[in-house]
């Protein structure tokens, strides 16, 4: 069972890799039985269609996301400051765009076909109430409340950000203001934190 379980990450996280390297119709069974080096059919075993696969991404990526974020909340030492708190999703930021290129790409891939498939839109909202929750726990501890919607709009303007810096021209991005991830950064940690209150009710869950 340990193994079979086993198979199942590694063709989940192949599957990543063509999501993000191929698209959408690039995503095949027998593409991700090449990525993960494993006989043809095997992924279609697991997975019998494109649905199935679609959500195995899915939930790999929620799975991997929320204990990233728990790990974070757990692991965050006494004394932190308002400026580690920057300098981290200033990182991330600029990890959007680099050393986790596929994983961004293929989130986005799974932002749109959410739209469509209850499962995978399921477990997207996981992942936004993780880094949500996660955001509201960090600013909280530095003294820089912020609410759910202040949690929100930094998850989605961290998104936007990070697909405009994958898909526009690198001129554009220069144009626009959007060549420099540290000070995007602030801007979006400013708009957080100026958010009009909401209702807290992500607060009193990450609290």
């Amino acid at each position: 069972m340990p193994q079979r379980r086993n198979r199942r990450v590694q063709l989940a996280d192949a599957a990543i890799e063509v999501l993000a390297r191929d698209g959408g119709r690039g995503l095949t069974h027998r593409a991700v039985d090449r990525e993960a080096g494993f006989p043809e059919g095997t992924t279609k075993n697991y997975h019998p269609n494109r649905d199935a696969l679609y959500v195995a991404i899915a939930r790999r990526m929620a799975d991997q996301q929320t204990a990233a974020m728990r790990v974070l909340r757990e692991t965050m030492p006494d004394g932190v400051s308002a400026d580690d708190v920057r300098a981290l999703y200033l990182a991330m930021l600029r990890r959007m765009a680099g050393s986790a290129r596929s994983q961004f790409l293929a989130l986005f891939e799974l932002q749109l076909e959410g739209v469509r498939n209850p499962q995978v839109r399921s477990a997207l909202g996981e992942m936004t109430l993780a880094g949500v929750d996660s955001a509201v726990t960090l600013h909280a501890a530095v003294g820089e409340p912020i609410s759910a919607r202040g949690g929100g709009l930094l998850e989605a303007g961290m998104m936007g950000v990070a697909m405009s810096m994958l898909s526009l021209p690198d001129d554009v991005v220069g144009r626009i203001g959007f060549g420099d991830p540290d000070e995007l950064g602030r801007s979006l940690l400013g708009m957080a934190v100026d958010a009009e209150p909401a209702d807290g009710l992500l607060r009193g869950r990450a609290s």
